[in-house]
């Protein structure tokens, strides 16, 4: 193996990066293959149009973004060449990936989520609980609703004294939900997304529980969190979202939300930098595109990050503090608005997937995450957890 050059520019191929690639630090993980001698996850970074490996020099993701001098590790540190970017990309969509190919770029880090952090997923949120899992009821439920609430919710700032009022207002009519509590209330809802190590990565295939019947891509910017709390980096994540389970009781939420291959986060992170921080997550407009593969249906949308009702370093603080710690750090999804009601399969029925769809979620200094929809049950399992992780960085320091 040979240490990689940077060209002056990136092939135009390689879509997935972000619109100025040449200037991100851009890491993650890749699998390598099967051999005990050199296969296995490794750590990663792009340089120009190569992939390097950083294996020599951090043992997890969360050993880089607790690095104290991350960004010249991953510009200068030696480096073997793992293999062109574009042959990897390539490998990583292949309906049955060939090494090297991508995985999430996270490891040990706890996956966390915080949900209804847009004013327009909290009505569909409350049109969910109300619907009580029955997609054929959500048109009908979602006039009522808006007539009912009559406040324009995204200017009202969660925990305030208006939002309190307004509270007080929708108890008396019998309007108030366990959703609007964490909408529009003084606490964030924080849950735990996916398990260390089991979250998919670009190009693979994403996975709905064969019991659902309602269900739909979230849209996500994903911060990656050091055990201090601070926010070191920025990913794409897609929560993969049962409405009718959820919908049927928040207490089926870990039912609804951590399934095989039902988190998908990539392509890479991003770490902050002076051309590159919490700012530009902040005005970020995030894309969604779904094609499908059976019926030609196509949908698309975006999710604002200016119209988010509570900051991001906010959601981090409600996520750890005095109160919770997380050793190894976190990745955390921020919420998205973006909530499909386009009708695919019959009027009122709103969007639904179909086994086959692709999703590219998207934004441009952050590059594409591309997925494809099938059943959580018909994937492979999830087989490589904390003690397999443990097993392989022992046996590659031994050798």
């Amino acid at each position: 193996m040979t240490q990689a050059q940077a060209p002056d520019r990136l092939p135009e191929s390689l879509d997935c990066l972000p619109e100025d690639a040449d200037r991100a630090l851009l890491v993650g993980r890749a699998w390598l293959g099967d051999d005990p001698q050199r296969g296995g996850p490794a750590i990663v970074a792009v340089r120009g149009d190569a992939l390097v490996d950083l294996s020599a020099h951090v043992a997890t993701m969360a050993d880089l973004l607790e690095h104290p001098d991350a960004a010249g590790l991953v510009r200068d540190a030696e480096a073997p060449l793992i293999a062109p970017l574009a042959t990897v990309l390539a490998n990583s969509a292949a309906a049955e990936p060939i090494a090297p190919y991508l995985l999430a770029p996270c490891d040990v880090q706890a996956i966390k989520a915080c949900g209804v952090t847009f004013a327009v997923s909290l009505l569909e949120r409350v049109i969910e609980e109300q619907a009580g899992g029955d997609l054929n009821r959500a048109a009908e439920l979602r006039r009522e609703i808006q007539t009912l609430i009559g406040s324009d919710l995204s200017r009202i700032q969660p925990g305030s004294e208006e939002a309190m009022t307004l509270k007080r207002e929708l108890q008396a009519r019998g309007a108030w939900s366990q959703y609007m509590e964490v909408g529009i209330g003084p606490d964030a809802e924080v849950f735990s997304k996916a398990q260390p190590l089991s979250a998919v990565g670009h190009g693979a295939r994403v996975g709905l529980h064969p019991a659902s019947q309602w269900n739909n891509p979230e849209p996500e910017i994903v911060l990656a969190v050091d055990t201090q709390g601070q926010v070191r980096g920025a990913s794409l994540g897609n929560d993969v979202n049962l409405r009718d389970v959820e919908g049927r009781s928040a207490l089926l939420l870990g039912k609804a939300k951590d399934n095989n291959a039902s988190c998908a986060i990539g392509p890479f992170i991003r770490l902050f930098d002076a051309h590159f921080g919490i700012d530009d997550v902040r005005q970020a407009r995030v894309s969604l595109r779904i094609e499908g593969s059976d019926d030609g249906f196509v949908l698309e949308g975006d999710s604002d990050m200016r119209e988010i009702s509570r900051d991001p370093l906010d959601l981090v603080g409600q996520t750890q503090g005095a109160h919770h710690q997380y050793p190894d750090g976190f990745m955390l999804f921020l919420g998205t608005m973006f909530s499909p009601i386009q009708d695919r399969d019959g009027e009122g029925q709103g969007f639904t997937h179909h086994l086959g769809d692709r999703v590219d979620i998207s934004t441009p200094k952050l590059g594409r995450l591309s997925n494809v929809v099938a059943r959580s049950d018909q994937l492979p399992p999830w087989t490589f957890g904390i003690r397999r992780l443990i097993a392989h960085l022992a046996h590659r320091q031994g050798a």
